[in-house]
């Protein structure tokens, strides 16, 4: 027999599926980790499990502590699945801007969301990183009157630590460690990070690109000219490099709105898989890598999660 204890224990271990219907007419590979398979639909549930496991170690998080969080949804509902099967109180917080799926989920699953206004001029469905500004503000607030643990996501080891010890190590016993490149959407940039670190130890020369979106593609130094591009999850103009090794990035990748959604119909229609912005995103990253120089070479995304979080946009109109 074979039963896990827990949904928490479902977390990981998810398929890598080379998308060779997509890449007909391109000369090379696109092998996808699907994230969206893990039980809160997106790779943030690993995050959310290292995070307060990680926490419990250390003694940074008491029995029936309560648990706060900033999010854009996906953290949030990770962190709602593993609070609720240990026992803490979670309130998430999240602004306006992010599409009301991401709430109703972490909602059903026990989380108490708070959303916060957007800045006037934001628009719904495209958060900027003032609007982002405005949550921290208010998830700290709530953190300290009610004297629980901020998970912390863009700064806490365990957002870095779930990937390098778990989501690398996976795809490299997928592969045999027979890929070329990487490229991976920058949000808290711990996955790139994680991953990007364990594919160097074991080989070098595979390369890591981070994907941002243009005219917000701050880690890579250009000037912000798109702060409400539409790829929720990152891309909020934070010069965030916490967990980065500036050594394991090789590269950077933009793409436009357009590009993401595009990419992530095709994927729809061609594999099956119903994934989110910034899996398009990554997708697209990708296809632009086999374009131009990259012919005849092997690239490994992650797609994020899944498409059912974004059906109140018009990602899929």
């Amino acid at each position: 027999m074979n039963i896990l204890p827990s949904a928490i224990e479902a977390i990981g271990n998810t398929p890598l599926v080379d998308l060779a219907r997509f890449t007909r007419g391109l000369d090379g590979r696109i092998l996808a980790k699907l994230e969206y398979l893990n039980p809160g639909f997106s790779k943030k549930d690993r995050i959310a499990r290292q995070i307060i496991e990680d926490a419990e170690g250390s003694g940074q998080l008491q029995p029936g502590q309560t648990v706060v969080e900033l999010t854009s949804g996906n953290t949030g509902t990770g962190l709602a699945i593993v609070c609720g099967v240990k026992g803490y109180p979670f309130v998430a917080v999240m602004s306006k801007g992010n599409s009301t799926e991401r709430a109703r989920m972490m909602r059903a699953l026990g989380a108490d969301v708070v959303l916060v206004d957007q800045l006037p001029g934001s628009l719904s469905g495209q958060v900027s990183g003032g609007d982002l500004e405005l949550v921290e503000k208010e998830a700290q607030r709530i953190t300290q009157e009610r004297s629980a643990f901020r998970a912390d996501q863009f700064h806490h080891a365990g957002n870095l630590r779930a990937h390098l010890l778990h989501t690398g190590p996976e795809i490299l016993n997928q592969t045999d460690g027979q890929f070329d490149a990487f490229c991976d959407f920058a949000g808290t940039a711990g996955s790139f990070a994680g991953c990007a670190a364990a594919f160097k130890a074991h080989r070098r020369e595979i390369v890591c690109f981070l994907v941002e979106p243009a005219g917000a593609a701050v880690l890579s130094g250009q000037p912000i000219t798109q702060p409400n591009h539409k790829i929720q999850g990152g891309g909020y103009a934070m010069p965030n490099l916490n967990f980065v090794d500036p050594a394991n990035v090789d590269g950077y990748l933009q793409v436009i709105d357009k590009e993401a959604i595009s990419a992530a119909r095709a994927l729809a229609r061609s594999e099956g898989i119903f994934a989110g912005f910034s899996s398009g995103a990554n997708l697209a990253a990708a296809v632009q890598l086999l374009k131009n120089g990259w012919q005849g070479k092997t690239i490994v995304v992650l797609f994020n999660d899944s498409g059912l979080k974004y059906l109140s946009t018009d990602l899929w109109e």
